[in-house]
């Protein structure tokens, strides 16, 4: 699907989607837990229909509603279940762990470029507790049984292996802990888990340099609404940046979604002279920020420590400087970084490759509508990984598009 976008202004009051990152751990924790949990304002993405589906493999009941849904856990499969994670790097790296401790492992299959993502952190633990693994094209195979111990991970990789662990050890006959072995990144996403899991039920206790998790413990039922979704919001709020008169509504400030650093960083970005944004623990608002920083006429913007970007749906470094270059931004790209030359207007004109990654395409959409001509992104089905309505809530805010296939 292309969809052309016309240069305009947007205007009027937005609340952006459910929170992607929140819905996983809710309903993972739900599907764990015995009883009915109710899972309100959650955003039926696909990333999110990947770990419903594959909580259902694993034995959960599952019963979707308009806004949100009902979950029951339920007993595992006898047999190694066969997991769909689709392109959800989440669904994966968060049930590795528990697949491994409910069903004595599984069979992930997933699309795109989801199994060329490292899983490396994991792939040490397995070789050292005797757990067989084997990947071979689209498909993760890995076999054994998660035993209490002490599990040493990297800080500075993705905190998804720590989220994994924190929802697997607790289910463990015995108690645990997570060590870092380098510093913590993306802190607020292992605030977010542990804030879930507190909510049904679930104990985490901090220890120097890590955490202690007991064995022998039941997830709750719970009743819970997912926020909206700072990530997806940083568009927005870019386009607010950019002049555009829109009302956004629903963000917590006060979430555990480290993505609200985005209001930070859009006040810096207002100012005058040279800008410099660590993204370090927020990668995934880079799309956004860069569309913001295309188009600060004359001012240098650079975005640091963006390595782990190059690991995503796509090289969102490399991704960046493509889509923002072909529409006439100023921006270069090296290994850990971009430099971005802000302009008064984008040319435009062009038709853009999303590179199948939701957050590409949305980037390319709010530049485009500050360009001196239209602009066709192709491949803009992608969104539906993260935001299934995107297209239809930028056309409700006023912007000129054109969908064709």
């Amino acid at each position: 699907m292309n969809v052309t976008i016309w240069p305009g202004k947007l205007a009027g009051t937005i609340v952006p989607p459910s929170s992607k990152s929140q819905g996983h751990r809710y309903v993972i924790a739900a599907a764990l837990a015995a009883g009915e949990s109710v899972i309100g304002n959650l955003s039926f993405s696909e990333d999110i229909e990947a770990t419903l589906r594959c909580m259902e493999t694993l034995g959960a009941i599952v019963k979707r509603q308009m806004d949100g849904a009902t979950l029951r856990g339920g007993p595992c499969p006898a047999e190694i279940p066969v997991l769909d994670c689709g392109e959800s790097g989440s669904t994966l790296r968060f049930l590795i762990p528990v697949a491994l401790a409910l069903a004595g492992g599984g069979v992930f299959r997933g699309r795109g470029r989801l199994m060329q993502r490292p899983q490396e952190p994991y792939f040490a633990i397995f070789r050292k507790k005797g757990i067989a693994f084997s990947a071979e094209g689209d498909t993760l195979t890995i076999k054994g049984r998660l035993t209490p111990d002490v599990f040493e991970l990297p800080g500075n990789v993705s905190s998804q292996f720590i989220t994994g662990l924190m929802y697997a050890l607790p289910l463990l006959d015995g108690d645990s802990e997570i060590r870092l072995t380098s510093p913590l990144e993306s802190a607020g996403y292992v605030d977010m888990t542990r804030d879930a899991l507190k909510t049904f039920g679930v104990e985490i206790c901090d220890i120097p340099g890590g955490w202690e998790i007991p064995g022998r413990q039941r997830y709750c039922p719970a009743k819970v609404s997912v926020e909206a979704d700072w990530s997806q919001g940083a568009f927005f709020l870019a386009a607010l940046g950019l002049g555009h008169d829109l009302t956004i509504k629903g963000l917590n400030s006060s979430s555990c979604q480290g993505d609200r650093i985005i209001l930070d960083y859009e006040k810096k970005l207002d100012g005058a002279g040279t800008v410099e944004l660590n993204v370090r623990n927020c990668p995934d608002l880079v799309p956004a920020l860069a569309a913001r920083a295309a188009l600060r006429d004359g001012e240098i913007t650079r975005i640091e420590n963006a390595s782990r970007l190059r690991l995503k749906e796509s090289d969102r470094l490399a991704a960046v400087t493509d889509v923002l270059r072909t529409m006439g931004a100023g921006v270069t790209e090296e290994p850990e970084r971009l430099t971005i030359l802000g302009r008064n207007r984008l040319r435009g004109g062009v038709t853009v490759d999303s590179w199948n990654d939701h957050r590409i395409a949305m980037m390319a959409a709010v530049a485009a509508l500050s360009c001196e001509a239209p602009v066709t992104v192709a491949g803009a089905e992608c969104v539906r990984k993260s935001y299934p309505g995107f297209w239809n809530d930028l056309k409700g805010l006023g912007a000129v598009l054109e969908v064709s296939e």
